[in-house]
């Protein structure tokens, strides 16, 4: 239990980084080159370049701190599970700012920041947790062995 709470500790420091990241970057967006008023899917395209960014800083966070301990992988194919999980997690906070703005109308900026950063990051952070600490970064995995080079027989 205490080596999961160090861990739920870590992975909510790197998450506020993430968070800090994804708000920020989404907010500049939505309010200049990709504001509503010049292009309509603008705050989309807005949370999907901001969390993509904080995706990145959130891998190495995760990699290099959250997780170092359970790291076993090699680092590209770690990666590639750690983005597949997180494209999740993009998923879910994009697919919240789409309720809310196309089904029910709310298209204010307060409303997109409640829809995107507050409940669709608050679902995609549980999502993204369980499946980098129960698949990504599982010790438990098995560690993939480099093939033996074959040998030639005469």
């Amino acid at each position: 239990m205490p080596i999961l709470v160090g861990q739920l500790a870590r992975f909510g420091a790197v998450g506020v980084v993430g968070l800090i990241v994804d708000i920020a970057l989404f907010n500049l967006l939505r309010l200049t080159v990709l504001s509503p008023e010049l292009i309509a899917e603008g705050p989309v395209i807005a949370k999907v370049v901001s969390t993509s960014v904080a995706i990145a800083v959130n891998w190495i966070g995760s990699r290099y701190w959250s997780f170092r301990l359970e790291r076993r992988r090699p680092a590209m194919r770690e990666s590639l599970e750690f983005a597949l999980v997180s494209v999740g997690g993009l998923l879910i906070a994009v697919g919240c700012l789409v309720v809310s703005r196309y089904v029910l109308g709310y298209t204010s900026l307060l409303a997109d920041n409640m829809a995107s950063n507050v409940i669709g990051l608050a679902l995609g952070s549980a999502f993204r947790f369980v499946l980098y600490r129960t698949w990504v970064f599982d010790p438990r995995r098995p560690v993939p062995r480099p093939a033996a080079p074959e040998q030639e027989t005469a």
